[in-house]
């Protein structure tokens, strides 16, 4: 075979390669799927439903890519008839054949003691037990797609305010998540969490988009998940210490990077969700994270909140009249309260982490601590912190 053949075969393969990795594949997890608190079921064969609806676990099966790919996430969410804002958390089972938040839910295993602190168990690695890798923090809005529609719900058009010429119909949320790739291909538990406690509560759809271009893949170690999933008590430990864990690296690792997703909760005047509080994250003794999660945007989500409550407040506008001419004017202003600013979130948002490069490290123990200055669960007032964290890394 001559050298020009060789080339020709080389460029075809090049050629046929790249087209490959052009061709996305899309596998879908969820679609019209209700998550509730006793209400209607929806898939009962591929999907399995605990907590009364509220967790979800289906087994994913999707293509394998030997040099790696990218991934996509989409998730669409709309209420069925829940008016309130819930938190809700999209995750993995990275290791079924360890203890693991399905086992705990299902009630075949229990918590190892290691893994949790005092009264809040499953919050941490241990070597029997793996927390759920959280792959999508998000915040349902205010009654989004079902309170939408003013002639069903005509009160709703008041509270619309001008600047919104209607109402969303939905959320939709898209992030890109190829750093987890190595936990999203081949055979995988999906699990999805909403903190409803209504029986409407919401319909998701839920897909992830492998574009089948080669890409590194990277390790992944989860390290702390506070979510109350299997119905744990409000994780309000941060007003009492800090959580810390040890994990190992199974080999030297390079390119080691932290990723933190945080959110505050609490939702009454002088709450978690309505103060600014610091968080501080240090890996070895070393302060990586040091900061006051904070989101002051919220009221650019208010097309998402069409049942969110409103009340007015008093301003002074300074505007042109109706002749044209500017002047100050006593007014009275629409605020909701899906407006208000919160600890990382907002009603109808996403959460993404906080990434941190720690360079290369060391095969051995390592310890994470997290440290926040949160405020005490108090009668009504559920102070608590939905942290998780988690490592990825090269070999």
């Amino acid at each position: 075979m001559n050298k020009y053949v060789l080339v020709l075969i080389s460029v075809l393969t090049f050629l046929s390669n790249a087209l490959k990795a052009q061709e996305s594949e899309i596998v879908e997890v969820f679609k019209n799927q209700p998550v509730n608190f006793h209400g209607e079921k929806g898939d009962t064969l591929s999907i399995k439903r605990v907590q009364d609806g509220r967790l979800l676990f289906k087994k994913v099966k999707a293509p394998v890519f030997p040099e790696g790919t990218d991934v996509k996430l989409k998730m669409t969410l709309k209420s069925a008839g829940d008016a309130w804002d819930k938190s809700g958390s999209l995750f993995v089972v990275t290791e079924p054949d360890k203890i693991d938040i399905e086992d705990i839910a299902n009630g075949t295993k229990t918590f190892p003691a290691a893994a949790g602190v005092k009264d809040y168990p499953g919050i941490k690695m241990t070597k029997d037990y793996i927390p759920a890798l959280e792959i999508l923090r998000f915040m349902t809005p205010f009654g989004v797609g079902y309170y939408s529609d003013e002639e069903a719900h005509p009160r709703i058009r008041y509270n619309r305010p001008v600047s919104i010429p209607n109402w969303a119909q939905d959320v939709i949320w898209e992030e890109n998540i190829s750093h987890l790739a190595s936990e999203l291909t081949g055979e995988f538990i999906i699990g999805v969490w909403i903190d409803t406690w209504t029986a409407e509560g919401y319909t998701i759809d839920v897909s992830f988009e492998y574009s089948g271009r080669p890409l590194l893949t990277n390790k992944v170690i989860p390290l702390v998940n506070t979510i109350y999933y299997a119905g744990q008590k409000h994780p309000d430990l941060f007003a009492y210490q800090d959580l810390e864990t040890k994990f190992e690296l199974p080999e030297d690792a390079t390119n080691v990077k932290l990723h933190y997703i945080t959110t505050g909760h609490g939702g009454h005047s002088g709450g978690d969700e309505f103060i600014k509080i610091n968080n501080k994250v240090s890996v070895d003794g070393r302060k990586l994270i040091d900061f006051i999660p904070w989101r002051d945007d919220c009221a650019s989500f208010r097309r998402f909140n069409p049942s969110s409550g409103v009340w007015t407040r008093q301003d002074t506008a300074y505007a042109y009249n109706k002749k044209g001419k500017k002047e100050y004017k006593e007014i009275e202003e629409r605020l909701a309260s899906s407006d208000l600013s919160r600890s990382n979130w907002c009603p109808g948002s996403k959460v993404s982490p906080e990434v941190v490069n720690l360079g290369n490290m060391k095969k051995g123990n390592h310890t994470l601590k997290i440290s926040i200055d949160g405020t005490p669960i108090e009668g009504e007032k559920l102070n608590h912190w939905l942290v998780s964290a988690y490592l990825t890394y090269e070999e």
